[in-house]
């Protein structure tokens, strides 16, 4: 099942494509050729233990879950110096964006690179956060406790079989997603035209038949529901991966893309929980 994740998408090392699989399975690990060998060779050669994963230098989960480990506590680093120094937000997510699209288009990923995002996009994270708490106080505790639910409650049906991904949900997931994307570039363009002065523009219009419940937490909740489907087509993506027998530098494309969806889940729920307190 292919990725909504751009991190994904564009790497071979998760496609379902059994040929593409095979072929880069193959180049990572080799082949051996027993032409020309004795008996007593070909006893010996057979004798050997089998290879482990982290032999042939392939994924595997434990791996991959040090590298996304590793990536969000220079996340939390970041997110920290962001909070002492919330000027530095605004840079932080101009660069953060311009290293994704590098992280992205990347044929190989590089740990620097995809750790440069970690440090820069916690930054811009803390910066965020800096600014909606001095507005709502307590307001970073409860998103940080909502972000971990949610990660931890798909995490775990994910694991135990009972959510998995559809072609037919996935459809459902990127037309939502392109719905999504066109309203928040309408919203930001009346928001910074001034033709909508509200903080948070067309999300704060009223719902008359929801007893004046404005627009942005019905759109909040769908939303966040969009996320954790997102972070299933993410795990499935990684359990491809590792089943393919992917090359181990992949596992940071994994960390990488686990970011971008927890980061973009924990900005939702933060803007819900501003939407709701005011």
């Amino acid at each position: 099942m292919a990725s909504s994740n751009p991190a994904f998408n564009r790497s071979p090392a998760f496609s379902s494509n059994r040929d593409v699989a095979a072929k880069l399975q193959a180049g990572a690990t080799g082949s051996a050729s027993t032409e020309g060998m004795t008996a007593a060779q070909l006893t010996d050669l057979y004798s050997v233990p089998s290879a482990t994963p982290s032999d042939t230098d392939r994924m595997t989960y434990e791996d991959t879950m040090v590298k996304i480990v590793t990536s969000f506590v220079i996340l939390l680093v970041g997110a920290a110096v962001g909070w002492f120094f919330p000027v530095l937000a605004l840079p932080a997510a101009l660069v953060g964006f311009v290293l994704a699209l590098v992280n992205i288009f990347k044929k190989k990923p590089s740990p620097a690179l995809v750790l440069s995002y970690a440090a820069v996009e916690g930054i811009f994270v803390g910066g965020i956060t800096v600014f909606f708490e001095s507005r709502f106080p307590g307001i970073a505790v409860q998103a940080v406790l909502g972000t971990l639910v949610v990660v931890g409650v798909t995490l775990a049906l994910f694991a135990s079989g009972k959510i998995r991904a559809s072609k037919k949900a996935t459809k459902v997931f990127l037309i939502a997603m392109v719905g999504y994307g066109v309203f928040s570039l309408v919203n930001f363009i009346l928001m910074a035209t001034g033709a909508n002065s509200d903080a948070f523009g067309l999300r704060s219009a009223p719902i008359p038949f929801l007893g004046g419940l404005p627009f942005g937490v019905v759109l909040g909740l769908l939303v966040i529901i969009m996320a954790a489907y997102s972070l299933v087509l993410d795990f499935d993506s990684i359990q491809t991966g590792v089943k393919r027998g992917a090359p181990r530098i992949y596992g940071w494309t994994a960390a990488f893309g686990i970011m971008v969806t927890v980061v973009w889940l924990y900005l939702e729920i933060l803007r819900l929980l501003a939407l709701l307190r005011r």
